[in-house]
């Protein structure tokens, strides 16, 4: 009698839960009740494969060092995957040929002063009256780092020594 009495009372849970568990299996399988949402036509499919790629970074001569941040970003990113990516000159001509001014640069020595590769590299382009655009990359570093910063005393955005960035 005892197991007939735990066969009638899980009955009606289990039938309880027939609909819930129905629910479940209709969500997670993606289907629906009612009428099926109307697909994409080809068309519609082929023009957004075909979208326009987002605009690759330019520079704003006239605009703000924030502006100018993600050009600079796209830059130290594109020689940091290069093979020069522990150079600091491979930096400073990048951003020359991207139109930044070579004069309001500076970069950090990629050498120590005993001859070892340096762990990491910072070189920056002055901005204006007070930024910098700062960028840092080497081992020790990870992914590249770029950021606008304040400059320090004497219009210089790096403090300390720092490597010559030619003509």
């Amino acid at each position: 009698m005892r197991g007939s009495q735990a066969v009638l009372v899980r009955t009606p849970v289990i039938r309880s839960l027939a609909p819930l568990a129905l629910l479940a299996a209709l969500v997670l399988s993606g289907c629906s009740v009612g009428p099926s949402a109307p697909s994409a036509s080809p068309s519609a499919t082929a023009s957004a494969a075909t979208a326009a790629p987002a605009a690759a970074p330019v520079l704003h001569p006239d605009g703000s060092a924030e502006d100018n941040l993600p050009l600079f970003s796209a830059v130290v990113a594109r020689v940091w995957a290069g093979e020069s990516r522990v150079k600091g000159v491979a930096y400073i001509d990048a951003l020359t040929a991207a139109g930044f001014a070579r004069a309001d640069m500076q970069v950090t020595a990629d050498e120590t002063t005993v001859g070892n590769p340096a762990e990491s590299i910072q070189f920056s382009v002055r901005w204006g009256q007070d930024k910098c655009l700062v960028g840092q990359v080497g081992p020790s570093t990870g992914d590249p780092v770029t950021s606008v910063l304040p400059q320090v005393d004497g219009g210089k955005c790096l403090i300390g020594k720092t490597a010559p960035v030619g003509p």
